[in-house]
């Protein structure tokens, strides 16, 4: 479970009652897909005649630059969480991040699940006895790709939703 029971207003966009911008929502898209993009070469090295999870990134960029529906999105989405299934370790949480990314065009909130997807997919292909560095590096070099506009609200999201993120975001 990646989601608070309670939704944050802050990841609501304006026109159904909350706070969020279309400007940082297609934002938080942005950077969920280059979150997962960091990592997808696991799911591809294990997969790679399967295109669903990179398709589902290509959706959440292209929904961001508005060329597509946010349901068009939502479905490459679940396309690329269906690729996981039947992975384990490195390339499964790699594909669950790419459907995380390209369903954030209909729950912004889902941005925290692109991302923590992406550091357990890091920590999982690190060698024995890495992986809480390699998740600590993960989680800062996707920090450093977040754009000034949506920094403080992603960073204030990961302080409060950390727990049930698996605890990822301690970098």
């Amino acid at each position: 479970m990646i989601l608070p029971k309670d939704r944050d207003p802050r990841f609501i966009t304006i026109r159904r009652g909350g706070t969020l911008t279309d400007s940082d929502h297609q934002l938080l898209a942005l950077w969920a897909a280059t979150c997962v993009e960091h990592v997808l070469h696991l799911f591809e090295s294990a997969q790679p005649s399967d295109l669903r999870p990179r398709q589902a990134i290509a959706q959440a960029r292209a929904w961001a630059r508005g060329e597509i529906r946010m349901s068009q999105s939502r479905a490459a989405g679940g396309h690329a969480m269906a690729a996981a299934r039947e992975l384990s370790g490195a390339a499964r949480y790699a594909a669950y991040a790419a459907g995380q990314a390209a369903v954030v065009a209909h729950v912004a909130a889902h941005e925290l699940g692109a991302a923590a997807y992406a550091i357990k997919a890091a920590r999982a292909a690190a060698p024995e006895g890495e992986g809480e560095s390699s998740g600590r590096l993960e989680c800062r070099w996707q920090r450093d790709q977040l754009p000034d506009a949506i920094r403080e609200l992603v960073l204030d999201d990961q302080r409060l939703r950390n727990d049930i993120c698996w605890s990822v975001f301690d970098c």
